[in-house]
């Protein structure tokens, strides 16, 4: 699933292309995506109107309009944005006035496409905890207090911190130098500082490199991101850990792959 550094470039790329632009026409070929309100209010409400602006919630893409309404895609596990589309593929396409189009692509379909009238009354972005670029060191430290959770799902739950997922935990913990299944409450006050900075410097840095194409994600552009060379554990099982040659590990956390090194994590 694209995590903060992905759909942040997406956002990114949609402001730079399409913010201006009418859409002139929807073609819908796959009605499961849309969530809300049914497909030919769908198509109805959005064929004319401008794209105003781009904002992103944690993994949410939030097109603003001009008729005030506003469009959020959830990529989930195999969404993808393509512009300019091909039409090969795609589940919706959206028409603009450049002549060109947004292409929607959802392999799987379990991506989440809503027209509506105020993205911040969606009760999943009311239950989402604050981005870690919004937080100061103090105020994640408080957030940690009390916590007995493994820290490896506790920094992946939406509810706690909002925009990490499996891959960047996982990277974040290894540049941290801390074993995934420890228990928050076990962490040190130079752990826990730590583990601050590195989130925030492994997301800053996924961001500049267009984020890691692993599976179905890929920019805008459809050219894949450029972090998966920088990753140390994910998806490296038994292969040499960078730092001190140990094989990388693979453990199951909370039903989710963990990639780690048993010698520099602790």
């Amino acid at each position: 699933m694209p995590e903060l550094p992905e759909v942040e470039t997406i956002k990114r790329e949609l402001e730079n292309s399409i913010v201006g632009k009418k859409i002139t026409e929807v073609c819908i070929h796959q009605p499961k995506v849309i969530r809300e309100p049914t497909p030919e209010k769908f198509k109805k409400e959005l064929s004319g109107v401008k794209i105003t602006g781009v904002k992103r919630k944690a993994k949410l893409l939030i097109i603003e309009l001009s008729s005030g309404k506003f469009l959020c895609i959830h990529l989930k596990m195999t969404g993808q944005l393509v512009y300019p589309g091909q039409g090969k593929d795609a589940r919706i396409i959206f028409h603009l006035s450049d002549g060109k189009t947004l292409d929607f692509r959802d392999q799987r379909i379990f991506a989440e496409l809503r027209l509506v009238d105020d993205w911040r009354a969606l009760k999943f972005v009311q239950e989402l905890g604050p981005e870690p670029f919004e937080i100061n060191l103090e105020q994640f430290k408080k957030m940690l207090k009390g916590k007995k959770t493994k820290i490896k799902p506790l920094i992946m739950d939406q509810k706690f911190i909002s925009g990490i997922g499996n891959l960047y935990a996982a990277e974040v913990l290894f540049r941290s130098k801390i074993y995934p299944a420890r228990s928050a409450a076990s962490l040190k006050e130079t752990e826990k500082e730590l583990l601050f900075k590195e989130i925030k410097d492994t997301l800053t840095e996924a961001i500049r490199e267009k984020g890691s194409s692993v599976d179905q994600y890929v920019q805008l552009s459809g050219k894949p991101g450029n972090y998966v060379k920088f990753h140390k554990v994910y998806d490296r099982v038994g292969k040499p850990c960078f730092v001190c040659k140990s094989l990388i590990k693979r453990i199951l956390i909370g039903g989710r792959g963990s990639y780690f090194c048993p010698k520099c994590q602790k």
